[in-house]
């Protein structure tokens, strides 16, 4: 069966992580969260308000991861999925999650990275070069990097996509189921 991996935590965005959730499993595949911990943690909204220069965060869904960081040999999995929030942010300052994206990027299985997902690209190494895109005001973070940052509702590049926020999850998992058939020949 094919299995697809979900990296995310504590303020991850809900509609990013249900999303693929929900998408991965209608073309019957196993979608598998993962938490620095095995347990029930939440997600959070983030939304848009006029008069407000940048998004707005709002308490999101209680979400059960399936598995902690440590209990997750990446080698099992063929594709993953970075949803956005302020989880990456965390997340790639843990060794054990920046080891299993870098395990992605390096063997070329398919990665779909949402909003500030990217993060997590750009902590495992291996962007310099690559066209990207995602919240735009990480634009700075992805060309210290070495990535070009192109503001589209999605970039795939190779085996990576791309987008900027939530309102782009229809051509983030479009994209990404895509490049998962296109691997496993399906």
């Amino acid at each position: 069966m094919t299995r697809i991996l979900i990296l995310t935590g504590d303020a991850g965005e809900a509609q990013e992580i249900y999303y693929a959730k929900f998408r991965i499993e209608e073309e019957g595949w196993q979608a598998v969260i993962v938490a620095p911990e095995r347990r029930v943690f939440h997600s959070v909204v983030h939304d848009f308000e006029p008069g407000f220069d940048t998004y707005v965060e709002r308490p999101g869904y209680r979400v059960e991861a399936d598995l902690g960081l440590n209990d997750v040999d990446p080698t099992e999995f063929d594709g993953l999925v970075l949803p956005g929030g302020r989880a990456p942010e965390y997340l790639r300052n843990r060794p054990k999650a920046v080891a299993i994206v870098r395990h992605f990027v390096e063997t070329g299985k398919p990665i779909a990275a949402n909003c500030h997902g990217p993060l997590l690209l750009l902590a495992a190494g291996g962007m310099s070069g690559r066209t990207l895109t995602c919240y735009p005001e990480l634009e700075p973070d992805l060309r210290i990097a070495g990535a070009e940052f192109v503001n589209r509702p999605f970039v795939v590049d190779g085996t990576i996509v791309t987008v900027r926020g939530w309102p782009d999850n229809a051509p983030w998992m479009g994209q990404f189921v895509r490049l998962v058939r296109q691997r496993l020949n399906l």
